[in-house]
């Protein structure tokens, strides 16, 4: 296990540097430059300077070994949004709040979306069943922002009963999530659902049930364990998803996390941000990659990794 285990997060290193390599190349590629002032053409002698400052004025193979060298040590860059702070410092200050937000949503969608798939599953084919799916189907295609919306409108609007936005008090996380939760919700269901039909379709689900075994023995035993591995193998790379942020759910209800900066470094070519949140989501995508295979022996003996 420990030598898979390196063996994987060496692996991991490797993507990382070629995960580097592509972005940073493919940055530099497209047309346009960050500090461009509109329409107005900067000086020559400002353009000048400027590509000195950050290096542009090297060779590209260059500009790439010394980021990486900075990276190594620890040194991500300055946000050209934000030139008065770091890179690190901007990821520090703004991604506990996305965390937060994420691990509430969590907290919400996946238990509720268990349940619901439960409740399907063992009421297959009736009026429960058409619902809930019919439920889960709509919270997967409606977007997240529409949901906000409306959202805002008939709770902190009409009603009066939440603020529209804001962050640092309680009562700030409640729409946020509920929004946010829709769509993991609507996805653990259905999966959860899928699994479990599939689990207690199975002969030696029907072999416990001929020996007299209780339905709870069963479902505890010999469904719900093997209904967890497909739902892993999709339900765990949903979450860094959630914790990397979305653009429209911090926006709509004003929340400063992290997941602004997945746009506005795009639109505003900010490299350096650009490198470190293409890197962090790799990062925590090959984790959790590692972690989904490492649960795999736990649900299941008869598998083994190499």
């Amino acid at each position: 296990m420990a030598r898979y285990i390196i063996g994987r997060l060496l692996g991991l290193v490797f993507v990382l540097v070629a995960v580097s390599m592509i972005t940073f190349f493919l940055t530099r590629m497209v047309p346009g430059d960050p500090f461009a002032a509109g329409e107005r053409e900067l000086p020559e002698a400002t353009q000048i300077a400027r590509a000195e400052k950050y290096g542009f004025d090297k060779p590209i193979m260059t500009q790439y070994l010394n980021y990486m060298n900075g990276v190594l040590h620890g040194d991500f860059g300055v946000p050209f949004q934000a030139p008065t702070s770091t890179v690190l410092q901007l990821i520090k200050d703004t991604w506990p709040v996305t965390i937060r937000l994420g691990i509430a949503t969590i907290l919400v969608a996946y238990p509720l979306g268990i349940l619901l798939g439960y409740v399907a599953a063992t009421h297959r084919n009736t009026w429960v069943d058409y619902l809930l799916t019919f439920g889960s189907t709509l919270g997967l295609v409606l977007p997240n922002f529409v949901v906000a919306i409306w959202l805002i409108l008939i709770f902190a609007v009409r009603l009066d009963w939440l603020p529209t936005g804001g962050w640092g008090k309680p009562q700030n996380y409640i729409l946020p999530v509920l929004a946010y939760s829709l769509a993991p919700m609507a996805l653990v269901a259905r999966y959860t659902r899928t699994s479990l039909i599939d689990a207690l379709n199975a002969d030696h689900v029907r072999t416990a049930r001929a020996k007299g075994l209780s339905n709870r023995k069963v479902m505890t035993w010999h469904v719900a364990r093997n209904a967890m591995i497909p739902f892993v193998t999709v339900m765990l790379p949903e979450i860094p998803n959630i914790l990397t942020g979305s653009i429209f759910i911090e926006q709509t209800f004003r929340v400063p996390g992290l997941g602004k900066f997945f746009v506005t470094s795009t639109f505003t070519r900010d490299y350096p941000m650009i490198m470190a949140l293409v890197l962090l989501i790799a990062v925590v995508w090959g984790l959790t990659y590692l972690l989904t295979d490492l649960l795999y022996t736990r649900l299941d003996p008869r598998i083994r990794l190499h």
